[in-house]
């Protein structure tokens, strides 16, 4: 059975009191979510239940997603011989992950779309330049002509997410048929990212208090790479 989500401009929830680009949704704040959070925040929670629970929220990410891609009008015939007016997707897809947490969100994205091609992309800091650098970028050939959900679970001051969605856009990608998903974002990172590429949709499950000396998300939940993987 699908997962299905009601997604609200970040602007509206009440998740954060600041106000948020227009592009930046959030899925709603229910109980439920919560819980899921909590339980990833935790730095007593082992790795099984952390994977366990990050696995849910990204299933919830992923069904969003597919939700904002554009659909076209189909008729099938049921089994008892009616036919039924309903929507078929339209238009092909791809996941890209950001090396290397992002890559935890691929089987779920897998989940949802089977024999989906993933594309990834390995960022870091230069030490030179302070600024993210791209080392690795392997894409499908026909990405210009996919819808790409753009995949990484913390969004701190942007940098990575920015420099990848460049990639992308080199690559041929239109900017509106981007589509970025994310755990747990800062107010700093969703404005730089979204005020940047105004054209595409950012969805986050939850935003934080800001970021702290050190460029990190407060609350938080720590490094996810390393708690997912290791």
């Amino acid at each position: 059975m699908s997962i299905t989500t009601t997604c609200i401009p970040a602007s509206k929830t009440n998740v954060n009191k600041v106000e948020l680009p227009s592009n930046a949704l959030v899925l709603p704040p229910t109980s439920q979510l919560q819980a899921l959070l909590t339980i990833i925040r935790d730095e007593k929670t082992q790795r099984g239940d952390f994977v366990f629970t990050s696995d849910r929220i990204i299933r919830l990410l992923v069904e969003e997603g597919l939700n904002h891609l554009p659909v076209v009008p189909r008729t099938v015939r049921t089994p008892v011989g009616i036919d039924y007016d309903g929507v078929a997707f339209q238009g092909r897809i791809c996941g890209v992950s950001i090396m290397r947490a992002g890559e935890a969100m691929e089987a779920g994205l897998r989940d949802c779309c089977r024999s989906v091609r993933i594309g990834k992309i390995l960022i870091q800091r230069d030490e030179e330049t302070c600024q993210p650098k791209l080392f690795y970028a392997k894409l499908p050939d026909d990405i210009s002509e996919r819808y790409c959900l753009l995949l990484d679970p913390m969004l701190a001051t942007g940098g990575s997410c920015i420099k990848a969605i460049e990639v992308l856009l080199s690559h041929g990608v239109q900017e509106d048929k981007i589509i970025f998903l994310n755990l747990i974002a800062s107010p700093e990172g969703i404005n730089n990212v979204c005020l940047k590429f105004p054209k595409l949709r950012m969805i986050t499950a939850w935003v934080d208090e800001g970021l702290d000396g050190h460029s990190y998300i407060i609350p938080g939940l720590g490094d996810f790479g390393d708690r997912y993987f290791l």
